[in-house]
């Protein structure tokens, strides 16, 4: 019986853009290539991370071979050894743990490119592929035995029908099933290739293949943010929140933010903060978008099932904990996130303490936090947070949106990451997590008091 492979792309569907800027960089080191940078070139780059492929832009491509007339294959194949460290920096964050997701069902990995051979092997091989798909240059040896390119193509161009031909070669020589196996591609040229897999997926794709895949109700991923996330010219719905973000006025608020430089400007971390209200989430939110960084949070399964709330927390990233459940789906999907790269923001009281709790100095939490960061590295960043609940009380229904005159002030604090994490007693780590959002907070957190009869009130949710 025939197994199945996972075949992906190369350009704009692992990587974020074009390979090829790295690629004439590195042949142009190695003195093969005249320049480093094509005159314009940045500027079609842009248009082709937008817009995709285009006809003029393959006839370059498949141009490209007589460029290459001559060269040795030895050097290209140096170069591309160098190039490859700088696209394996350009690989999308979401990629890696999907090819381990294949790799773990017993796929073999599949990088299927108009790309030359010679140039993505190298990349192919970083980054785990089983095998390499791709346009070959045909060469020849001269007469002191050194391998050169001819200037033509061996065995066709891997572009559009082109690259499904030979994907079939390579899948009959493989034993591979197409009709089960899954393709990811960007490019409305790759048509051929998704409509004769089992499980076609369309990434980052142009506006062209955008609208066959909603047409034929296919999968359509963006490898740089959560699935669900929609993206319009490169751009998710918290790219445009995080410009205004640093001007966003609520006349019912006040935001007074410290410390979002501790949080990471690249790469994963798990901020943990406390949790006082229902308005902490924009605390949370406007304090990691400040810091640069688009915010991923986990939220309680009723809030994806209300009609318009739900598909704001998709369109965000949010993650669905569903309490009814164990929530390890939950658990496994903030692990891949963070694994992804993503900022998770983390409640680890798990929900607003209640009555005389509410008030205790001692912030108690669940493990959550610290065994996401054992597990995937990530730093924890401590958030302390301080009177979201004058904007929102846990018994009302709605914030107070007419308290406009003397409006209350959200203190946030955001400290270093945590220090002294074990890893492994993740009760303790805990604690040291707890402590360090405990410090964030001013010295009026500290008092213990008894707390008046209204203020209970205030802390319980409405019947």
């Amino acid at each position: 019986m025939a197994g199945a492979a996972a075949i992906f792309d190369l350009d704009r569907t692992i990587l974020r853009g074009s390979s090829t800027p790295s690629l004439s960089r590195a042949l142009f080191d190695g003195g093969l290539a005249r320049r480093a940078a094509v005159p314009g070139g940045a500027l079609t780059m842009q248009a082709y991370h937008v817009l995709g492929e285009s006809l003029p832009s393959m006839a370059l491509a498949r141009g490209a071979a007589l460029l290459a007339r001559g060269w040795p294959v030895a050097a290209v194949r140096a170069a591309a050894e160098q190039a490859a460290e700088a696209l394996a920096g350009d690989v999308l964050p979401y990629v890696p743990p999907l090819l381990e997701a294949h790799r773990a069902a017993g796929r073999p990995l599949v990088l299927a490119t108009t790309t030359p051979r010679d140039l993505v092997e190298p990349l192919a091989r970083r980054l785990g592929f089983d095998h390499v798909v791709a346009t070959r240059y045909a060469t020849v040896e001269d007469a002191a035995g050194i391998e050169r390119y001819t200037g033509g193509v061996d065995g066709g161009f891997v572009w559009a029908v082109g690259k499904l031909r030979a994907v079939r070669r390579w899948a009959r020589a493989a034993g591979v099933d197409l009709r089960s196996s899954w393709a990811y591609t960007d490019s409305v040229y790759d048509l051929p290739l998704l409509a004769s897999v089992g499980h076609p997926t369309v990434v980052n794709p142009d506006c062209r293949l955008h609208a066959v895949a909603v047409a034929r109700r296919w999968p359509v991923v963006h490898f740089d943010c959560p699935a669900g996330v929609p993206k319009l010219l490169g751009a998710e719905p918290l790219d445009v929140f995080r410009l205004i973000s640093a001007r966003l006025f609520l006349p019912f608020a006040r935001f007074d933010i410290a410390g979002t430089e501790h949080i990471p400007r690249r790469g994963p971390a798990v901020v943990a903060a406390n949790h006082r209200s229902y308005f902490d989430i924009v605390a949370y939110g406007v304090s990691v978008l400040r810091a640069g960084r688009n915010p991923r949070g986990l939220a309680k399964k009723e809030l994806f099932d209300a009609p318009l709330i739900g598909t704001l927390m998709r369109a965000s990233g949010s993650i669905s904990v569903d309490r009814a459940h164990s929530g390890a789906s939950a658990y496994a999907e903030a692990e891949r996130a963070l694994r992804g790269g993503e900022v998770l923001i983390v409640a680890p009281q798990g929900t607003i303490p209640r009555g005389e709790a509410f008030f205790d100095p001692v912030l108690r939490g669940k493990t959550g936090a610290a065994r996401l960061a054992a597990a995937t590295g990530a730093p924890v960043v401590p958030l302390g947070l301080w009177g979201s609940e004058h904007v929102w009380p846990r018994s009302s229904r709605a914030p107070n949106v007419t308290n406009v005159l003397h409006p209350p002030t959200v203190r946030v604090r955001i400290g270093p990451p945590v220090q002294g994490l074990t890893g492994t007693d993740f009760p303790a780590d805990t604690e040291r997590i707890m402590a360090a959002i405990t410090a964030l907070l001013p010295p009026e957190a500290a008092v213990r008091r008894l707390p008046t009869a209204a203020e209970l009130a205030r802390t319980i949710p409405p019947s």
